[in-house]
């Protein structure tokens, strides 16, 4: 299998099917980024970050570092999209501020197991910007220095934010949950229940999630 460097380098040189084989390569990650914020508007903003990525191609300083820069981009598009649909987009403050708070009717799923449904409650119940430290972390598997390329900050701070995300996370489950049986099995194993809402996400489209 091609790297993204290989990949990358072949796109600037004219191959369209080279490009073509990369952004499928990241198109259901990007897919599932936007689902678990803004479903209604998924497909839209997975479109504009494609398109940003292909008009700063030239950009790219580190070609291996494809997916650090595309999921860089994915998450300026969020930000831009939450500033463009509030009125008040001054006072959006993203370390505070939560996709439920934005939008707190775009969660509803249908078919999920409580433990999915809870989960995924409770991400959208804390910050913007820890909901996607942990998802970059669980759901993407990335190591913390290229979380760290993507959020732009420094390693340590992202370790010790993404400490703090998982705290507020298990606050959020608790406060949500009715079963102490249920909060136990998730927060004592995140890992296994983040990657089961994963799966979900992407067995969903984004009209099933809006409650559309």
């Amino acid at each position: 299998m091609s790297t993204d460097a290989d990949l990358v380098e072949r796109w600037r040189s004219g191959d369209r099917a080279a490009c073509a084989q990369l952004f499928d390569r990241y198109y259901s990650n990007l897919v599932r980024f936007f689902r678990s914020k803004v479903p209604e508007a998924a497909d839209d903003l997975v479109q504009r970050t494609v398109l940003r990525c292909f008009e700063a191609l030239t950009r790219i300083a580190d070609a291996a570092a494809f997916r650090s820069f595309l999921f860089g981009i994915a998450c300026n598009t969020l930000r831009e999209h939450y500033r463009g649909v509030h009125r008040d987009h001054s006072r959006l403050v993203f370390t505070s501020v939560s996709a439920h708070d934005l939008d707190p009717t775009a969660s509803a799923v249908l078919g999920w197991r409580q433990e999915q449904r809870l989960l995924l409650e409770a991400l959208r119940r804390i910050p913007l910007e820890d909901q996607i430290l942990v998802e970059l972390c669980y759901w993407e598997q990335l190591p913390g220095r290229e979380i760290a390329a993507i959020v732009d900050m420094p390693l340590g701070t992202v370790k010790a934010n993404l400490h703090r995300a998982r705290r507020r996370l298990e606050v959020q489950l608790d406060a949500l949950t009715r079963a102490p049986a249920t909060l136990h099995a998730t927060a004592s194993d995140l890992e296994r229940w983040a990657a089961a809402v994963k799966r979900a996400l992407d067995a969903q489209g984004p009209t099933e999630l809006s409650g559309a």
